[in-house]
């Protein structure tokens, strides 16, 4: 399939209404992204699982040294998953790392290293799921099919002025079908684009932009005065505390790393080794079963999505026999020269800051 540039691809005419407004909008305002240039599915699978939670402005470097060390599927399916990490680095929901790694290799071993074109095939792969197999589908090969993430679900909820939970099951299935029946059969990777860039740019969670929005004259949720109160989601979970003691422990020009198991949080980084306990108290008394003689050098606060981490930071020495927290598959010295080469969590890159340098 041939790929258009936005600017040129407006010759064929839409059969959606919407993406006849919504299209010549997205020639006209379509950011310069990085992954809108030579379109391939594995370029829009690698933008679309960054993107995920994350910021455009934020992706970007992240994106463009990526493509830069992986410049193929099968680079990315031979290359170690600490090397992976490494470049992963400070972006952040790190399973979507090791899932782009592993669905990488499930591509090379099963496809040839080249993505099949078909959404229930595409699904099949390690971490793909409904909206990245919409989007590789749509964007790369030009299959008509849709895709919702949170940007297209606002603006599908304002458009029909839904008036329930977005988060309800039954409420994805609609939107599913809406997307479903907006997506025209000319363009439809554009128009799937556009749909997420008019969420991104215009029709923002708080302070909706609906006078410059080229759907508004349709937009229901515009027209009852409600748009900015939609859409309406159920309050997020309280986040859980968690109580932790972590240790710098230098030898030269080293320092202590451990690297958690795959199956745990973080899985795959690496840290300063830490205990999590249910007060700062327990987790400092914990801290005793691989540290001598620990002295306090800081506190780290850290937020995740569902978790606020209260982390005391030690330094001191490893006992004569030093017993590690369950969930560090391996601990090991690391120069500290060398710690740009490891996959390490925003975490503790502000750990290793409290005693290291």
């Amino acid at each position: 399939m041939s790929r258009q540039p936005v600017a040129d691809a407006f010759s064929v005419e839409p059969r959606s209404g919407v993406a006849a407004a919504l299209l010549p909008w997205f020639g006209r305002s379509a950011r310069d992204l990085p992954w809108r240039k030579d379109r391939t599915g594995y370029r829009v699978w690698v933008s679309e699982v960054m993107l995920q939670r994350t910021r455009v402005a934020t992706v970007i470097p992240y994106y463009e040294r990526f493509l830069t060390a992986f410049p193929s599927i099968r680079d990315l399916a031979t290359a170690d998953i600490d090397q992976v990490l490494a470049l992963w680095s400070g972006l952040g929901y790190y399973r979507r790392a090791r899932s782009l790694h592993e669905g990488a290799r499930d591509v090379v071993a099963r496809f040839g290293g080249e993505l099949p074109r078909s959404v229930e095939l595409l699904r099949t792969i390690k971490g793909i799921g409904p909206y990245t197999a919409g989007a590789i589908a749509s964007m790369a090969f030009g299959i008509r099919t849709p895709l919702v993430d949170g940007n297209v679900l606002r603006v599908l909820v304002r458009l029909h002025a839904i008036r329930e939970d977005a988060r309800q099951t039954r409420v994805q299935r609609r939107l599913w079908s809406l997307a479903e029946a907006l997506v025209p059969a000319d363009l439809p990777g554009l128009f799937n684009e556009a749909l997420m860039e008019l969420g991104a740019t215009v029709c923002l969670p708080r302070d909706p932009l609906c006078l410059l929005c080229p759907l508004a004259f349709i937009c229901e949720g515009n027209r009852l005065g409600i748009a900015a109160s939609l859409p309406i989601l159920a309050p997020p979970r309280p986040l859980l505390v968690i109580h932790a003691a972590a240790l710098i422990a230098k030898q030269a020009d080293s320092v202590l790393l451990g690297r958690r198991r795959g199956d745990v949080l973080f899985g795959g980084l690496w840290e300063p080794p830490l205990v999590e306990a249910s007060s700062p108290e327990e987790a400092s008394r914990c801290l005793a079963s691989f540290a001598a003689s620990p002295i306090p050098v800081g506190k780290v606060q850290h937020i995740l999505s569902h978790r606020k981490m209260h982390v005391t930071v030690f330094q001191g020495n490893l006992t004569n026999s030093p017993r590690y927290p369950e969930m560090y598959e391996e601990v090991r010295w690391v120069k500290e020269d060398n710690l740009h080469l490891y996959g390490i969590s925003t975490l503790a890159r502000k750990l290793l800051a409290q005693g290291v340098g």
